[in-house]
């Protein structure tokens, strides 16, 4: 896979770059809650400015049904980069259009501009072979050079990641590479132990990689919504706690093939259990409990992990060589159920570990509690796209890059 480097070595001065980035951020109105993603994409943009590059930044936000929504518009995400980048930075109000064929002919060299919302157009996402190479050839007529660094969307099959770099001269972006290098320290150059921390709401969303992991980890510790089908699955009462029944055989099975494996999969001994769910935008205080993670009453729910299972899974960490760490443990935006992520987080500092985040909203729990992300090995910019990557799975935007 070329680099960013090797592209800025033979000159990118006055050639007009198209940069797929990754600027999906949360929005609260036109508020960015989070710019993380952006921030990631700097190193790229920065470098190619300096070089004299003419930058064309695309990206997708949200999922707008292939078609101008205004509540999906990136002009929000386009300011901020400009602030980030302390420099005005360009924004078309369209994908290829007018404003898009205006805006990108009217940059400098150093230049940056950004072009509205990718899935804007339907040809983004379409999967008709014929109708997102259409769309390419257009985004093509914007650029002479294209630079893959959405590591948030390489997983995907769309038309800016996967048919348009086969149109242009291209290269993997300073986050791509980086992103590609990390993984691999998680595949094929583990130091052990290797220690896996796997949360979040539905078990059907990790069933893959739990299955690619039983053959590659050394511990892997379950938490958030995901626990109670594992739970559930070992003959407890687990009340009106996140459940998928249907999930209860393959959960059983991976119970089994771990142990036959010798792959240590920890459960909670203990949660945090309420008869409501808490009000995410009040943050009012919650009416809970601690119980036992097998004596959950059958009209509560679940919503963190318990405090011996936080000293438990902190514990599991300690002696590890490297930690990924996927989906929170808990309803962490509500501050009585965000004990148990923070203290994965902790647990994560506390180690000797390399450690990796793994996207998503492991990554946006880190920031929203508080944690230097500097302090962490790699906080990745796509929790999807580093869950199929471990699957082992083809990624579209990296097989696009490597060609």
């Amino acid at each position: 896979m070329k680099t960013i480097d090797e592209l800025l070595a033979e000159g990118v001065a006055g050639k007009r770059v198209f940069v797929r980035a990754d600027l999906n951020v949360p929005l609260d109105g036109t508020t960015i809650t989070d710019d993380g993603r952006i921030r990631a994409v700097l190193p790229t943009v920065k470098a190619l400015a300096v070089a004299g590059a003419r930058v064309v930044v695309a990206s997708h936000l949200g999922r707008p049904d292939g078609a101008p929504d205004a509540k999906y518009s990136l002009a929000p995400a386009a300011a901020r980069l400009g602030e980030l980048l302390g420099t005005d930075v360009a924004f078309a109000t369209d994908t290829v259009g007018e404003s898009a064929r205006t805006t990108v002919a009217g940059l400098v060299d150093g230049q940056v501009a950004v072009i509205e919302n990718l899935r804007f157009n339907a040809g983004e996402t379409s999967k008709d072979d014929a109708e997102r190479k259409a769309f390419a050839e257009q985004l093509a007529q914007l650029a002479d050079l294209y630079i893959g660094d959405g590591f948030g969307a390489v997983h995907r099959k769309h038309a800016s990641v996967f048919d348009l770099p086969a149109l242009l001269p291209h290269a993997a972006g300073h986050l791509i590479a980086t992103e590609v290098r990390v993984l691999k320290k998680l595949t094929d150059e583990v130091k052990r132990p290797y220690v896996v921390v796997l949360g979040g709401a539905k078990v059907s969303d990790k069933l893959a990689v739990i299955d690619k992991l039983l053959g590659k980890a050394d511990r892997i510790l379950i938490g958030g919504g995901m626990a109670y089908t594992f739970l559930k699955a070992q003959g407890h009462e687990v009340g009106i706690s996140l459940l998928q029944e249907d999930q209860i055989p393959a959960v059983t099975e991976y119970m089994e093939r771990a142990e036959k494996n010798g792959v240590e999969l920890v459960l909670p001994v203990d949660v945090l259990v309420s008869s409501d769910f808490p009000d995410l935008k009040t943050k009012a205080p919650a009416d809970f409990e601690t119980v036992d993670a097998d004596k959950i009453p059958s009209d509560k729910e679940g919503l963190d992990i318990g405090p011996k299972t936080r000293e438990l899974y902190a514990t599991k960490i300690t002696d590890a060589e490297t930690v990924f760490w996927n989906g929170p443990v808990g309803v962490f935006e509500h501050p009585d159920y965000a004990g148990g992520t923070t203290a994965i987080a902790q647990a994560l500092l506390d180690s000797s570990a390399f450690t990796v985040v793994g996207g998503g909203d492991s990554a946006a729990a880190v920031r929203t509690l508080g944690f230097d992300e500097n302090a962490f090995g790699h906080i990745s910019t796509g929790g999807g796209a580093s869950l199929e990557y471990l699957e082992g799975k083809t990624l579209p935007g990296l097989a696009a890059l490597e060609d």
